[in-house]
């Protein structure tokens, strides 16, 4: 059993890949020496004691090496997607007040804090760091910012015992080898991203980054996937439905990959049984959890069996030393692997965080129920909040940014359900404003050039309806439930 991530992490073969990017190979001795330097560096600087530091970047070596760095140094780290709105990144910013910004990447816009941007004049020399500074116990390891209700993201805060007790789940609950050479696809700044790097650094094996550029291109996706020979699968199950638009995504091609583990959206019994044709040999897992409790808490593998007695797959059953209730029907999160809170946000974390049992629980918004065997059944959202192609979204915040357009009077965003259950798409209701189109695909593309510009991709609907007027609730307030029933007739 793991009891301090980074040493385990330093401790392995030096000469060992750890990392690949499109070819560009990196060894477990430069990730140490690299983190060690960028960590004395950041020490130097003497930031405020325990203050954040941002990490902004895509799918580069330099991101691990700023993780580390920054926890090697005594700071938690928030890893901030290159593909975030510059509206996004100020967000954080606000909400974080961080200490300083390592920007792997080129920053976008400029900000009030200190932007460190890494040269050779950081990588230089042999350091020997202070062990007693690095992150550990309940000190914050990293934030994951989520969507917010009012337009301001929400930072969760991960301790080092958060991350504990969930890699040394996976390394106990998985069935996963030493050494595993891991898929390495969503961005960082998406807590799934904790569930390939985790484990895999933690056993010794390598991260084959899959950067989002080469991800929604199919020509260099289905180029790019056969060559990595890869032996462990982390994804959406959306993202598992693109790789399977191949016909040459089986385990004939793949021989080497035995292992899928999904979280982040609902697996459906179709999308399942699909991959378990075209992998027969794969053990594929189905995981349940919130960014709030460290990644996932719950996990089942799915078997044939299974597929063929489900109308819709379970979410698991629940991971050691944690326990959920089921309270009015909504499951509320107790143990070793619920969060603090949500940084700078007493109001917030007070609605969502108590104790139970002298646990730390949280309540998560989603409905569920256990069947006679122990198996935990997602039954929805007890709130507005949606998780589209993998990404957790508050309609209330998408709402708040399509008021803003000067296109609109009034407009809400409501999902679109398929018949399993899973959210296709969100479809925007808009009551529009006078305007000069002449037709509506001309609005809605002014519509979304705005958005484009405040909000992150998949927060923009993917579909627009413009109507007269929205239906009002008794008090007064446009009556969602009454539009999400219109759309899903």
């Amino acid at each position: 059993m793991l009891t301090n991530i980074i040493k385990t992490i330093d401790g392995h073969n030096k000469d060992a890949l750890a990392y690949d990017y499109l070819g560009e190979l990196h060894t477990y001795a430069e990730l140490k020496e690299k983190s060690d330097q960028l960590a004395a560096y950041l020490i130097e600087q003497n930031l405020p004691d325990k203050a954040a530091i941002m990490v902004y970047g895509g799918h580069e070596f330099e991101m691990i090496v700023a993780f580390l760095a920054s926890v090697k140094s005594g700071h938690a780290y928030i890893p901030v997607d290159v593909n975030s709105s510059n509206d996004r990144i100020e967000g954080i910013v606000e909400v974080a007040k961080p200490a300083a910004l390592i920007a792997v990447n080129e920053l976008p816009i400029e900000i009030d804090v200190p932007v460190i941007k890494l040269d050779d004049n950081i990588f230089t020399g042999t350091v020997e760091l202070d062990e007693s500074l690095q992150v550990k116990g309940d000190e914050t390891y990293y934030i994951i910012f989520t969507s917010g209700t009012t337009g301001k993201p929400k930072g969760v805060q991960i301790s080092h015992d958060n991350l504990l007790s969930f890699t040394n789940w996976m390394l106990e609950d998985f069935d996963l080898k030493k050494e595993p050479i891991t898929l390495a696809q969503p961005p960082y700044s998406f807590d799934l991203s904790v569930m390939e790097w985790a484990p895999t650094l933690a056993l010794g094996g390598c991260l084959k980054a899959l950067p989002k550029e080469v991800a929604d291109d199919f020509a260099q996706l289905f180029d790019v996937l056969p060559k990595m020979n890869l032996e462990v699968w982390v994804s959406t199950p959306s993202f598992s439905e693109v790789a399977m638009l191949s016909p040459e995504f089986n385990q004939e091609n793949y021989p080497e990959l035995k292992h899928f583990l999904f979280c982040g959206e609902e697996l459906t019994v179709g999308t399942a049984k699909k991959l378990k044709e075209r992998f027969p040999q794969a053990q594929i897992f189905n995981t349940y959890g919130p960014t709030e409790a460290t990644v996932a808490v719950t996990r089942v593998e799915i078997t044939n069996d299974l597929i063929e007695s489900s109308d819709r797959l379970p979410i698991g059953y629940v991971k050691p030393n944690t326990t959920i209730h089921i309270v009015d029907g909504e499951i509320v999160i107790a143990g070793p692997s619920v969060s603090k809170g949500y940084m700078n946000n007493p109001e917030k974390t007070a609605e969502a965080f108590y104790e139970v049992d002298g646990e730390p629980a949280y309540r998560t918004g989603d409905l569920g129920k256990f069947d006679e065997n122990g198996l935990l059944h997602y039954g929805g959202r007890k709130d507005f909040q949606i998780k589209l192609h993998g990404y957790r979204i508050e309609l209330e915040e998408v709402n708040h940014f399509l008021n803003l357009s000067k296109y609109v009077k009034s407009a809400v965003a409501v999902p679109k359900y398929g018949a399993d259950h899973k959210v296709q798409a969100m479809v925007a209701y808009v009551v529009p404003k006078e305007h000069e189109f002449e037709k509506n695909i001309q609005l809605t593309n002014a519509i979304k050039a705005e958005l484009n510009e405040i909000m992150m991709p998949y927060m923009v609907p993917s579909r627009f309806k413009y109507v007269d007027s929205l239906p009002i609730s008794p008090n007064g307030k446009i009556d969602i439930k009454a539009v999400i029933a219109e759309v899903n007739k």
